[in-house]
C-alpha cells in the first residue's frame, strides 16, 4: 500500500513562495495521477493540481495557473508542488494524493484512494 508524506508548508507573506513535496513509499502499483488538494477551514476540500505520472502532463485548478508548477521524480517516487505568487486566499492545508487507477477527471478527489496527512501553509497578508 502506497504511503504518502508531504512536506514544505510554512508560513509566508503574501506574494512569496514555498515547494512542497511529497514522497511516496514505494507501491507495487505506480499511481496514475499524483495530486495536490487544498482545505481551507470551512471550506470544501479543492483541487489543485495533478501530474500525469507515466507521460508527465499536468492539470491545474484556473486560479492556480501561472503561479503553481506540480513535477514529478520518477526515480525518486517524488512529487513537488512549486507555489509562486501567494495570496492570502492560499491558506489551507495541502494535502497530496495518488489515484491508483484512472479516476477519469484528474481534478476528482474520489478518485484519489492514497492520501497524505496534509502540511499547513499560512499566507499572511
Amino acid at each position: 500500500q502506497v504511503q504518502l508524506v508531504e512536506s514544505g508548508g510554512g508560513l509566508v507573506q503574501a506574494g512569496g513562495s514555498l515547494r512542497l513535496s511529497c514522497a511516496a513509499s514505494r507501491g507495487t502499483v505506480s499511481p496514475y495521477y499524483m495530486g495536490w488538494f487544498r482545505q481551507a477551514p470551512g471550506k470544501e476540500r479543492e483541487f489543485v493540481a495533478a501530474v500525469n505520472w507515466s507521460g508527465g502532463s499536468t492539470y491545474y485548478r484556473d486560479s492556480n495557473k501561472g503561479r503553481f508548477t506540480i513535477s514529478r521524480d520518477r526515480a525518486k517516487n517524488t512529487v513537488h508542488l512549486q507555489m509562486d505568487s501567494l495570496r492570502a486566499e492560499d491558506t489551507a492545508i495541502y494535502y497530496c494524493a495518488a489515484a491508483t487507477f484512472n479516476p477519469g477527471i484528474p481534478s476528482y478527489a474520489g478518485g484519489y484512494d492514497r492520501w497524505g496527512h496534509g502540511t499547513q501553509v499560512t499566507i499572511s497578508s
